[in-house]
């Protein structure tokens, strides 16, 4: 069985996908990690993160382009503007059994990949508060809870679409494309009024589709938070912690990465990890990238 993780990017994001990856496998030296294109600007970074990273593009590119065409046929693009945004969601036709999905406005600060022990207790699982904090804002309309199209249990499972964890087969294809269809035809069931835009189909999707759901953080006490617009985290050894617990992960959703960002030099240690510009090497890291130590 492969387990792994999958990330989409092109060369716009190069920085935040080195700054990703870097954080990975600072964790994690071996495990299995794919590119998903977003679209046909992305050979600088797969380059790139090849090299540094051990990563691999997507094997069927093909399946990607007919995905997005087939998503460009479904939505109208005053619906969805931005086919190549939904290219996530071929992580379930995709090489590895079980997976996680992370966006790359993330840095994590654990061996990731272990958590994907969860799946076998859950076909899927998450790791934030959108539930508790936002509750359907950016996700759903009032009209779901209104109309039940999911049950008040059901909707206590929303979730942030930049971090998620499922297996290969538990969706098909064919359920994919008409749940995909009933999604266009349903535009009053979405909220797209801040700009967000795969979270509230994939939400929708795996409500529908999926059973056995879980979230990392709803363990007695509440696991850590993971949001970077939280003010409350301690940062100790280039990880930060939330009542005493290391976070997982952090999560610049919805911000603007640039100097002054919410924990922006705890990015930028993660972004130039191996290239010599912090004096701190630890020496996990000297073991990852043995070059750095001679430029240095």
């Amino acid at each position: 069985m492969s387990r792994g993780i999958y990330i989409v990017a092109n060369d716009r994001v190069i920085d935040n996908a080195i700054a990703l990856l870097n954080s990975i496998r600072y964790y994690d030296p071996e495990v299995i990690i794919y590119l998903i294109p977003f679209n046909d600007n992305y050979h600088k970074v797969a380059e790139q993160v090849a090299t540094l990273h051990n990563v691999k593009i997507f094997p069927d590119l093909e399946l990607i382009d007919k995905f997005t065409k087939r998503i460009g046929e479904i939505f109208d693009r005053d619906f969805l503007a931005l086919p190549n945004k939904m290219r996530k969601l071929v992580a379930w036709f995709g090489p590895l059994d079980e997976f996680i999905y992370i966006d790359t406005d993330i840095v994590v600060f654990e061996k990731i990949a272990d958590n994907l022990d969860k799946l076998s207790e859950v076909d899927f699982f998450c790791c934030d508060y959108h539930h508790a904090n936002e509750k359907l804002r950016n996700i759903f309309s009032p009209l779901v809870k209104e109309q039940q199209i999911f049950s008040d249990v059901q909707l206590q499972d929303v979730f942030n679409s930049g971090f998620w964890a499922s297996r290969k087969g538990i969706i098909t294809e064919q359920q994919m494309d008409e749940t995909l269809r009933e999604c266009a035809a349903h535009r009053e069931y979405f909220d797209f009024s801040e700009g967000v835009t795969d979270q509230p189909v994939l939400n929708y999707l795996v409500l529908k589709l999926i059973a056995k759901r879980g979230n990392l953080v709803k363990i007695p006490g509440g696991g850590p938070g993971s949001w970077a617009g939280s003010q409350n985290f301690q940062q100790q050894d280039y990880a930060l912690y939330d009542r005493g617990q290391r976070l997982k992960y952090l999560h610049w959703a919805g911000t603007r990465m640039k100097t002054g960002s919410p924990y922006w030099q705890l990015w930028e240690h993660y972004r130039y990890l191996h290239e010599g510009k912090f004096a701190f090497i630890p020496k996990l890291t000297r073991r990852l990238f043995p070059f750095v130590v001679a430029r240095t």
